[in-house]
Order: C-alpha cells, then sequence, then structure tokens
C-alpha cells in the first residue's frame, strides 16, 4: 500500500468514501492560531480536509510553548499563522494551507471573501473577534463552529443560518468596568491599582493621550465627585513635564521624577481633600530616598468612623505605627525564597528598585525612536513597570500587594489554558463539521465540557434562532460598490426598489439619515466612512417589517467605467413582516394549603369508607338573580327584565 493510501486509510473508512473524498475540494477557514487553533489544525489536516485558510493576527511568545505545540523556542516573536502552516504541513502533504498573517476585521475580509468557503471554524480567544466572524457568517450564509475554553471548562457551538440560534442570539455579558474616581482616587482592591498602572499611568507616561480630558469628561457627566474631578484634571496636566524628562533627560533622573509625582505630590494633593477620608483610611505619601536607604517607616492613620468600630473589627490596612522596612515585608504573605522568580512576593524596596530599572528601560526604547508604548503582558518591561506601580500603590493605600505573575495574570485578562481541554475541543470541532458537511443538521449538537467527572460531556439540542436579534434575523445582501463615487441617497433607493416606506439608515451604531434628515443622501459613501466590509443597515420606522444589511463588497475589475458606481443584489433583499406576539398572561400560581390533612379514623386495614357526594341540583335560572345587582341596576335607571315575556309597566317611558 502506498504511503498516500496508508495515510488515508483509516479516515475513510471512518468517514466513508464519499465524504471522505469530499474533503479534499473542501474549502475551511480557520480562524486563531492559538491553543485550540494549533490542535484543531493538526487535526483537519490528519483528516484530510485539503483546503484550508489559516488567518491570525498574533505572533508566537514563550508562555505559548507550553501548549501551542506546533511552535518551538526559535520561533519566538514570528507569526503564528505562518509557523503553524510550516509545521502542519508535513502531517499531510496532500493538504494546501494558505496561511494569513492579519487581522479578521481588516475590510479586504469582506462578504465577498467570506463566501468563498465551505465551512469557517473559529478558534478565537477575543469576543469582539468572534461577533464579527459570526456576523459576516450569517451574512455569507455559511455554517460556523464556534469554540472556547477556561481552565478545564469548554464548549463547542455549531451555528448555522435560520436553522440555530447565533453567537449573538443569547447576549454576553460586558467586561468589568470601574469607575474613573476608583481607579483614579480611592482603590480598595488590587485590580483598581493594576488597572490604574496599565490603562491610566503607562497611557499618560508613555501613551498619546497626556491629559486623559476625555475619560474625565465622560465621569463627570456621569455624575461623579466634581471636586475629585478638577483635581485629577490639574494631575493629568502636570503629566506633562514628566514626559519630557522621559523623553529627553537621563533615565535614572526621569525614574525619580516620576516617583516623587506620582506616589507623593499626587497623594498629598489627594489628602488635602478631607471630606474624602472621613470614612476610608488615607493613603500615605512615600519618600523615594528613604525607601533605598531602609529608614522609611509606613504609618497610617485611620478615619474618624474607622476609629470608632476598630473595637469591633477590622480595619483596611496597616494600623497607625506599624514600620516596613526597606527590606521589608509586604501587607500579603511573602513565599518562600526557594519560589520561581515570578511568584515571589516583592518587598517594598524591591518594588522601587524594579520600578527604576523598568522606566530606565522604558525610557530608553522611546529614545531610541518608539512614539508611543503601549501594555503588553508579553512585554517585559511594560510587565515589570506594571507590577512595581501597582504594588508602590497597593502600598500607599493600605492593599495587599500581588506577584509579578499575578499581576500577568489580571492585568492580561488571562483565562487559564490547558492543553487537554483544548485537544478534546478541537476534536469535538470536526465531529461537529463532519454532521455539518453530511448536512445532518439534526444530529448537531452544542456540547459542554464539565467538571464531572460522572459526566464530563454534555449535549444540548441546538436551539432555534431568537426572533429578537439583531444579527440572524436581519435580511442580508451584497452590494458591489465604488464607495468614491456611490451616493448614500441612490444606492438606499435602488435597495428598497421603489418602496416608499419611512426607514432610518445605520452604518453599525451611526445614524447616517432618518425620515426627518435626509441631508447625507447627497453625500458619498467615502465621504461618510462607509467603506468595503461594511454594512449599511436599513430600519423599517414603524417597525413592522425586518431589517435590511447590505455589505459592501469592491466592483469587478471590468465593471465600466461609465455605467452606474454600484451593483445592486440580486433579488433585492425582502425582509419579513414581523409577527407581533402577544405576551404570555401571567399564571396564577397554586396554592398550597397549610392545614394538617385529617387524622386516619380507617379500620385495620386503613381504608376509610364514604358515602358518593350528591350531585348538586340544578337551580332555575330566576334564582340565581342577585338582588344587589338589580338594585344597583335600577338606581342606575335601567331595569332588569326576568324574561321576553315580561311587559313594561305604564310609567315607563322607552326612549327610541
Amino acid at each position: 500500500m502506498s504511503s498516500a493510501k496508508g495515510r488515508n486509510a483509516h479516515a475513510k473508512a471512518i468517514l466513508g468514501p464519499e465524504l471522505h473524498s469530499r474533503l479534499a475540494s473542501t474549502k475551511v477557514l480557520l480562524v486563531g492560531a492559538g491553543g485550540i487553533g494549533c490542535e484543531l489544525l493538526k487535526n483537519i489536516v490528519l483528516t484530510g480536509f485539503g483546503d484550508i485558510t489559516l488567518l491570525d493576527l498574533d505572533t508566537i511568545d514563550l508562555s505559548n510553548l507550553n501548549r501551542q505545540f506546533l511552535f518551538r523556542k526559535k520561533d519566538v516573536k514570528q507569526s503564528k499563522a505562518l509557523v503553524a502552516a510550516q509545521t502542519a504541513s508535513p502531517f499531510n502533504p496532500n493538504v494546501r494551507i494558505n496561511p494569513i498573517y492579519g487581522n479578521i476585521k481588516e475590510p479586504q475580509y469582506d462578504l465577498e471573501w467570506f463566501a468563498q468557503f465551505d465551512i469557517v471554524l473559529n478558534a478565537l480567544d477575543n469576543l469582539d473577534a468572534r461577533r464579527h466572524v459570526n456576523k459576516m457568517c450569517m451574512a455569507a450564509q455559511i455554517p460556523l463552529v464556534e469554540s472556547g475554553t477556561a481552565g478545564y471548562l469548554g464548549q463547542v457551538q455549531p451555528l448555522l443560518k435560520d436553522r440555530t440560534e447565533c453567537f449573538d442570539c443569547i447576549p454576553k455579558p460586558t467586561p468589568k468596568t470601574f469607575p474613573v474616581c476608583t481607579i483614579r482616587s480611592t482603590p480598595s482592591q488590587p485590580i483598581h491599582c493594576i488597572v490604574w498602572s496599565k490603562s491610566y499611568l503607562m497611557g499618560q507616561l508613555f501613551g498619546e493621550d497626556e491629559d486623559a480630558g476625555g475619560e474625565l469628561d465622560e465621569a463627570e457627566k456621569q455624575g461623579e465627585n466634581a471636586q475629585e474631578i478638577a483635581t485629577l484634571r490639574r494631575e493629568a496636566q502636570a503629566f506633562q513635564a514628566v514626559r519630557t524628562a522621559l523623553r529627553s533627560s537621563t533615565a535614572s533622573g526621569a525614574a525619580k521624577l516620576v516617583f516623587q509625582k506620582v506616589f507623593d505630590a499626587d497623594i498629598r494633593n489627594l489628602l488635602i481633600m478631607a471630606d474624602m477620608w472621613r470614612a476610608r483610611a488615607p493613603p500615605v505619601p512615600l519618600d523615594f530616598d528613604a525607601i533605598l536607604d531602609g529608614t522609611f517607616e509606613l504609618k497610617r492613620t485611620e478615619p474618624p468612623a474607622a476609629e470608632a468600630a476598630a473595637v469591633n473589627g477590622k480595619t483596611n490596612g496597616t494600623s497607625n505605627g506599624t514600620k516596613s522596612a526597606a527590606d521589608g515585608s509586604s501587607s500579603s504573605t511573602p513565599t518562600a525564597g526557594s519560589g520561581l522568580k515570578d511568584q515571589k512576593q516583592l518587598s517594598l524596596k524591591d518594588n522601587v528598585l524594579l520600578f527604576i530599572s523598568s522606566t530606565e528601560r522604558l525610557a530608553t526604547r522611546l529614545q531610541a525612536g518608539e512614539n508611543t508604548i503601549t501594555f503588553d503582558k508579553d512585554d517585559d518591561d511594560c510587565l515589570d513597570f506594571v507590577t512595581a506601580t501597582s504594588n508602590l500603590r497597593s502600598t500607599a493605600y493600605g492593599i495587599p500587594g500581588k506577584t509579578r505573575w499575578e499581576v500577568k495574570e489580571m492585568a492580561g485578562n488571562i483565562i487559564p489554558a490547558i492543553a487537554t481541554t483544548n485537544a478534546i475541543v478541537s476534536g469535538l470541532i470536526v465531529l461537529q463539521a463532519l454532521q455539518i458537511l453530511r448536512k445532518s443538521y439534526e444530529k448537531l449538537r452544542n456540547v459542554h465540557i464539565q467538571v464531572k467527572p460522572s459526566v464530563p460531556l454534555s449535549t444540548i439540542t441546538m436551539c432555534p434562532p431568537n426572533p429578537g436579534c439583531g444579527i440572524c434575523r436581519d435580511t442580508y445582501g451584497k452590494l458591489l460598490c465604488d464607495p468614491k463615487r456611490a451616493l448614500l441617497g441612490d444606492v438606499v433607493k435602488g435597495i428598497m426598489g421603489g418602496d416608499d416606506r419611512e426607514i432610518s439608515v445605520y452604518e453599525d451604531k451611526r445614524v447616517l439619515s432618518d425620515p426627518d434628515w435626509e441631508d447625507n443622501f447627497e453625500r458619498t459613501l467615502e465621504s461618510l466612512n462607509v467603506t468595503r466590509g461594511m454594512f449599511l443597515t436599513i430600519v423599517d420606522e414603524e417597525g413592522e417589517w425586518g431589517t435590511i444589511s447590505v455589505g459592501l463588497a469592491v466592483l469587478p475589475a471590468d465593471h465600466p467605467a461609465d455605467s452606474p458606481p454600484f451593483i445592486l443584489p440580486d433579488p433585492l433583499p425582502r425582509p419579513p413582516r414581523k409577527v407581533k406576539v402577544a405576551p404570555p398572561m401571567p399564571e396564577t400560581p397554586l396554592r398550597v394549603s397549610l392545614k394538617r390533612s385529617a387524622p386516619d379514623e380507617g379500620g385495620d386495614d386503613g381504608i376509610i369508607d364514604l358515602e358518593p357526594t350528591p350531585k348538586r341540583p340544578r337551580l332555575d335560572d330566576t334564582s340565581i338573580r342577585s338582588p344587589s345587582k338589580k338594585r344597583k341596576l335600577e338606581e342606575d335607571g335601567l331595569l332588569l327584565m326576568e324574561g321576553k315575556e315580561d311587559a313594561l309597566d305604564d310609567d315607563i317611558i322607552v326612549i327610541d
């Protein structure tokens, strides 16, 4: 037996000759080449899928090597997609892998590009990218298999337009956010200090946002403390001198300048606002030189309210007079000296030294030509800076510090990844993909990996689409156009095809027109920033018809120059009329009697003989007349007749 036949023999026997032969020509898009993506690429290559496009925007990091087995140490900093394709190709020489180092949300990956594939497999770890791929697949009517893992947990979900719910049919929880004033002035948890360091301080010192005015404006609109926001504005403006020092002076001098500004002067400014510290422990300014020479004492005072309640419970931070030596202990339990470097608890002096070192390294990069530096959990300089500054801020506010490992996990929003879970999920993805290719839609299942030894896998029958979903319930079309020449009004009128109902036009969340405002109809799509890869959404103002979403793609190369600058979808999208479902009537809950049951009076056999319940006699209609109702009607000037044979008395006037 030849090597090619031997390689495919088992897959052919399991899948059957017909399905196995189709795999060679099936075009697959695999989005993501990380933990799940590496396992999944290996699986589909060995299964026999012959035409694979692999797309990922990330590069290989040292921390990936423990579970992403297609990469080696020599591949660090290279494209995941390119290296994964190069490593997996020898597994099956009959397979063609087209790697792309790019972002799936880039405009060239538009509706027409998605339509070339037979199936899309998602191996993403990003909610925004997942939602984007879901919308493109719903619009192009391409089957999608969604997946994800979190530690020992995992999920695989096949998604088909009009057959199953889509990724957006069920609302997803929004990421946790914190009030600006909590982050900037009154932190109480380690995560507050970490978010402050990576999102605010790094931006102020090494990023583009010099005054963070937009964030403070938004906080002011939401009703946060006006006096506190004014103080924060002055702090932000004072950062300009520090930014200049980082880019021009010696790094060591700049590090001390940053420290004195952030951990001494800014804290003293906050202490001026006495009202802020009546119910919470005030922060303690840190002394740069005293910490380094070992003479710094961390003296923490308690607020009046806390002093009154100190006898009844613990207070935040260390008590008054507690000393933190320079080699000093921090507020959390230190780890053993034999522990890993990243898991070692740092002392106050250790954090200052790490702060100086990381600030010098980042300043050197700025002076070498980098315009801005943003936080990256895999950038050692950034991670050291965030670890040191967040721990120093925690010390000032009496909050337990964190190890470098813990800071990386929290700052990078890292979800624990386990190679075995990734392997199981990737296998389940292939099984669901094969069911889709067989068109065995009734066998599709939403599969969950659980932490239950007795039932490690659970399957759920696929749910139908959510009628109120704003993604899969839209009616989609493809518009080939030149945005430089196509006018919004011409495009909308062409899509509506003479239908003159009142509509509003959107691009994502931007309103482009409504029935009372059509000024943009005379503008080109490009002037409205509506270009390739985006969607024009047409919404019925009365809510009686479904929504139309039209994806923009490029005109064919041979399109005549003197022809209209767009080609309408054929046929035109015609949304269904919405069915208004009446809300269900609330059900009356069953009343459970709280009375005790009657005592058992039966004989030895426990049976009680009862006489049959007599039937209630049927009463004559006249016997159930309510005298109170009759009297009420007479008071209102009406007469209740006993029957159709009753005659009116003489004193009754009949009004025609």
